[in-house]
C-alpha cells in the first residue's frame, strides 16, 4: 500500500515544454509567400494598362493563376497533420500574401495618381477598382480560414479582430498579433505531431492496466466535448488504452464514489484486465478515494493519481457556503440539478457535491478515506499554481485573488496546501508571469501554455506508470 504524506513537493516529473518548432515549412512558405505575391500582384495591378486595347489582355493568364494561388496551400503543406491545420496555414499564408501585395498595389496606384489629371482617371479607377477587388478576395480567403480552423486565437483575439478591422494602422497590427498567434500554432501542432510519430513504436504509454480518467465536479464525459481536452489524443497515439469515468456531473464524494466503483468493476469484468491506472483531476480524486476505500474495488487498483484534487478541502468554499443565503443556494441547486437531468445526470445533487469540498468536510472524512490494510496501491498527486489572474480564464480570474486571500498561493480553484497525497506530489508552474491554472491542467481551454505542453505532461506520466510496472 502506498498512500502515505506526499514527499518531494517540488520534485518528480518535470514541467515539459513544447518541442523546438519545425524548420521544415518555413522555406516552403516563404517560397509561396513571394510567388503568391508576385501573382496577386499581377491580378491587382497588370489592369492599369497603357492603352484600353489592352486592357483584358492579362485576364486569361492571370485569373488561373490567382485561382491556383488561392487554393494550392492545402495541398503543400502535406506534413501539418490534418486537413483543420492545414487550411489555417492556408489561411495564415493568404494573409501574408494580402499584406505584402496589398502595400504594393497601394504605392504602384499612388504612383500613377497624375493619370488623373491626364485624361486617363478612368483607366486608373478601374484598375484601383479591380486591386480592390482581388486584395479583399485574398484577405477574406485567410480571414474566414483562421477564423473557423484556428483553436489558440481565442474568442478574445477573434473580437478584437472584429473590432478593430475599421481603424486604421490599429487594424494593422492586430491583423499582424494574429498572424504570429496562427503560425505558431501551426509549427507547433506539427511538431507535436512529429514528436508522437517519432516514437509511435516505442509504445511509451502502453501500461500493463488500462487508464481510466475521472473527471471533476460540475462535468460530464462526453462523447463530442472531451473533459480532458487533447489529452486522450496524445495518450492513445503513444499506445495507452483509456477509458472514462462516466459518473455524474455533481454529486456526493460517497455516491460518486459508488458509480465509480461500479464502472471499474464493468471495466475490469468486460476486458479481463485485472486493474486499472486511476488519473482523478479535482474532486475526482476524492470520489476515487472513496471508491477504493468504502467500495470494495482496492484490488483493481493498480495506481492512483490525483491531479489538482483538494485533499484537505476549499476554505474558500467554506466562506461562500456560510454567507451566501440558503434561498440563493436553493436557487442555484435547483437550476443546475434540473439542466443536468435533462442532459443525462440520473440525481444530480449540486450542494452535496459543493458541501463535500469544504474543508471541515474533508478534515471530517479522511479517517473514512484510508485505504483497507490489504491495498496495494501506487498513489502519487499533482498540483499546479497560477501565479496572476489574469493567466486563468473566467471564472477561474475572478475566482483567483480571493481563494488566495483565504486559502494561499492556489490554482484559481485549490490551494497549494491541499494538492499532497500518496508517496510523492509534483507542483507545475510556467515559466513567466501567467502560471499553470486549475483548468490548464485538463487542457480545457485548449490553449499551448509557453513554458508548458500540458499533452507532454500526461505522456510522460503515464510512461512512468509504464516503468514501474503498472
Amino acid at each position: 500500500m502506498s498512500h502515505s504524506p506526499a514527499q518531494n513537493l517540488s520534485a518528480g516529473l518535470p514541467s515539459p515544454s513544447f518541442p523546438s518548432v519545425p524548420l521544415f515549412s518555413r522555406p516552403l512558405r516563404v517560397l509561396y509567400d513571394l510567388l503568391g505575391t508576385l501573382v496577386v500582384l499581377g491580378c491587382a495591378v497588370c489592369y492599369l494598362p497603357l492603352s484600353r486595347a489592352g486592357t483584358a489582355d492579362p485576364l486569361f493568364w492571370m485569373i488561373p493563376l490567382y485561382l491556383l494561388c488561392g487554393i494550392l496551400p492545402p495541398l503543400l503543406f502535406v506534413r501539418v497533420p490534418g486537413w483543420r491545420l492545414r487550411l489555417c496555414a492556408h489561411g495564415a499564408t493568404m494573409l501574408i500574401i494580402f499584406l505584402l501585395s496589398a502595400t504594393v498595389a497601394v504605392l504602384y496606384h499612388l504612383g500613377h495618381l497624375p493619370m488623373l489629371w491626364h485624361g486617363q482617371w478612368k483607366d486608373w479607377l478601374w484598375s484601383a477598382g479591380v486591386a480592390i477587388l482581388a486584395e479583399a478576395l485574398v484577405f477574406w480567403n485567410g480571414m474566414i480560414c483562421i477564423y473557423i480552423t484556428s483553436t489558440q486565437l481565442g474568442l478574445r483575439w477573434r473580437v478584437l479582430g472584429v473590432l478593430c478591422g475599421l481603424i486604421p494602422v490599429v487594424n494593422l497590427l492586430v491583423l499582424g498579433r494574429m498572424l504570429s498567434v496562427v503560425i505558431r500554432e501551426v509549427d507547433t501542432e506539427t511538431a507535436v505531431d512529429d514528436r508522437n510519430k517519432a516514437r509511435a513504436t516505442e509504445a511509451v504509454c502502453r501500461t500493463r492496466y488500462p487508464l481510466l480518467l475521472v473527471h471533476g465536479v460540475f462535468f460530464r464525459d462526453f462523447r463530442y466535448l472531451d473533459y480532458w481536452g487533447r489529452i486522450p489524443k496524445a495518450l492513445k497515439a503513444n499506445g495507452a488504452t483509456v477509458y472514462y469515468g462516466n459518473q455524474q456531473s455533481a454529486a456526493s464524494v460517497d455516491d460518486s464514489g459508488r458509480e465509480l466503483a461500479q464502472r471499474i468493476r464493468e471495466i475490469v469484468a468486460a476486458t479481463g484486465c485485472g486493474k486499472v491506472n486511476v488519473i482523478a483531476h479535482s474532486k475526482g480524486g476524492l470520489d476515487m478515494r472513496a471508491a477504493i476505500a468504502r467500495y470494495g474495488v482496492g484490488n483493481m487498483v493498480a495506481s492512483l493519481t490525483t491531479i489538482n484534487t483538494p485533499h484537505k478541502g476549499c476554505g474558500f468554499a467554506d466562506y461562500l457556503l456560510s454567507h451566501i443565503p440558503q434561498s440563493v443556494q436553493k436557487k442555484a441547486a435547483g437550476a443546475y440539478n434540473a439542466t443536468l437531468t435533462r442532459l443525462g445526470d440520473k440525481n444530480p445533487d449540486f450542494m452535496s457535491a459543493v458541501t463535500d469540498l469544504t474543508a471541515a468536510r474533508c478534515a471530517g472524512m479522511q479517517t473514512s478515506l484510508a485505504f483497507p490494510p490489504e491495498a496495494d496501491i501506487y498513489c502519487q498527486s499533482v498540483g499546479s499554481r497560477l501565479d496572476r489572474p489574469t493567466g486563468g480564464r473566467f471564472p477561474l480570474n475572478f475566482c483567483y485573488p480571493l481563494v488566495r486571500y483565504f486559502d494561499g498561493p492556489n490554482d484559481g480553484l485549490v490551494a497549494e496546501s491541499s494538492f499532497a497525497f500518496g508517496s510523492s506530489f509534483t507542483l507545475l508552474t510556467a515559466r513567466g508571469k501567467r502560471g499553470i491554472s486549475h483548468g490548464d491542467m485538463i487542457d480545457l481551454n485548449r490553449e499551448n501554455i509557453p513554458g508548458f505542453d500540458v499533452r507532454e505532461f500526461y505522456v510522460g506520466l503515464v510512461a512512468d506508470l509504464k516503468q514501474r510496472g503498472l
